[in-house]
């Protein structure tokens, strides 16, 4: 069988990261093995060895991918936005939407992943990329606060954070039903409440 050349295994290695950032989210880490991974991207079991070392090393490269996804299309939504206040405001909508609730595997990696990372060991290569994606999002939310005080900042951030990925992740568990809605709402109208008022 002849060998794939440099460029194809590269291109390979990206399917099967992306692939994997999406079906880690969908399915969490123990709901997709290699074989599934491999399968969605469109290769063979046997060459997964040949790009990772382990599942665990390909969970982390997965949680950072995913990240980068989310962390990119929070800089737009930022980008885009006339002013913090706005950026906030569009963070908040685009976050706490039906379509994102709807969306796991291309959602943001907080809410789909952060019951699998808690359940890993601390010493699992995921457990530094769930903590670096984290932070890179908390970032962006304490660049868009009001005002210059960095402390309050990052501490509305994370407040802002907890009540985005505790409302998504609430309103997937009981999506079909109504509470799922309302949960989105109340949220979303929290928050926005907070951003009129600074």
């Amino acid at each position: 069988m002849p060998r794939v050349s440099k460029a194809e295994a590269e291109k390979n290695r990206a399917v099967i990261e992306q692939v994997s950032a999406r079906l880690f989210r969908e399915q969490g880490f123990h709901g997709v093995s290699v074989a599934d991974l491999m399968g969605a991207a469109g290769l063979t079991h046997g060459g997964f060895y040949g790009h990772f070392e382990s599942k665990d090393a390909l969970a982390a490269i997965a949680c950072a991918r995913a990240f980068e996804e989310s962390e990119a299309r929070w800089r737009k939504r930022v980008a885009d936005a006339p002013d913090r206040a706005a950026a906030l405001s569009a963070l908040i909508d685009g976050y706490l939407s039906a379509r994102n609730r709807n969306s796991a595997g291309t959602g943001c990696p907080v809410a789909a992943l952060a019951n699998d990372v808690a359940r890993e060991a601390d010493d699992k290569p995921v457990r530094a990329a769930f903590h670096d994606g984290v932070e890179q999002l908390l970032d962006i939310l304490a660049s868009i606060q009001p005002g210059d005080d960095a402390g309050a900042a990052r501490a509305a951030a994370l407040a802002q954070m907890a009540t985005l990925a505790g409302a998504l992740m609430l309103s997937r568990a009981t999506m079909g039903t109504p509470l799922s809605n309302e949960i989105l709402a109340a949220a979303r109208a929290s928050l926005l409440a907070g951003v009129q008022a600074a």
